[in-house]
């Protein structure tokens, strides 16, 4: 199921019977190298919310108050995201005003496409990167909370996690492709405009079926 080129498509992450955020993306390109998206700053994104203002950086989904998809402005940086076929990870080029800030390495579930939608679901544990290549992991403490809940992943799954960032690490240490400056002058055309969630066709509120 490839995207064109231009179209808008939803990013989402799934967890249990939630869709724990939606975000609408443009579609650079969808060839052998991976599914090619691009987030500029002052777009839509929607993430979980419950009643007490928590998202699930502060407790599991499963303990959410009356959770809700929250609609907010996307500030400080456009993205650029590659989800490789098949891969456990996406990685992100971050940029400001038009300049190259780092790379982000989000480990996630191999996406599954949808009309109008690709879907993911979030392992927690990342990898931020200088334009250096100097790193470190993000969400460590979070990561290793989440170890054992029926709702997030088992030991075993989270070695599997740790493993995969591992090697995405010898990659980055390597500069190794994405990490080898590929994209990093990226130009976004100037026709494109902020995107809202409505310019999507796909943004349910619940897992889909």
């Amino acid at each position: 199921m490839p995207f064109e080129p231009g179209q808008v498509i939803t990013r989402r992450y799934l967890r249990g019977p939630w869709c724990t955020w939606a975000q609408p993306m443009r579609v650079i390109s969808d060839d052998e190298s991976g599914l090619l998206l691009w987030h500029p700053e002052g777009s839509e994104f929607a993430r979980l919310i419950d009643a007490d203002g928590n998202t699930q950086h502060e407790i599991t989904v499963d303990r959410m108050r009356d959770p809700k998809l929250t609609v907010h402005l996307w500030e400080g940086r456009d993205i650029l995201v590659l989800m490789p076929p098949a891969a456990a990870h996406s990685v992100w080029w971050f940029f400001e005003k038009g300049r190259f800030t780092g790379w982000y390495v989000n480990l996630e579930a191999p996406c599954v496409r949808r009309p109008g939608s690709v879907d993911t679901g979030d392992h927690v544990l990342d990898i931020v990167v200088t334009p250096q290549r100097e790193w470190e992991w993000k969400d460590v403490d979070e990561f290793d909370e989440r170890i054992g809940d029926p709702s997030y992943f088992d030991a075993d799954t989270a070695e599997t996690i740790r493993a995969e960032g591992n090697r995405l690490i010898k990659q980055i240490e390597a500069r190794e492709f994405p990490f080898d400056g590929t994209y990093t002058d990226f130009q976004p055309s100037p026709e494109w405009p902020a995107l809202r969630l409505t310019d999507s066709p796909q943004f349910p509120l619940h897992r889909p079926a």
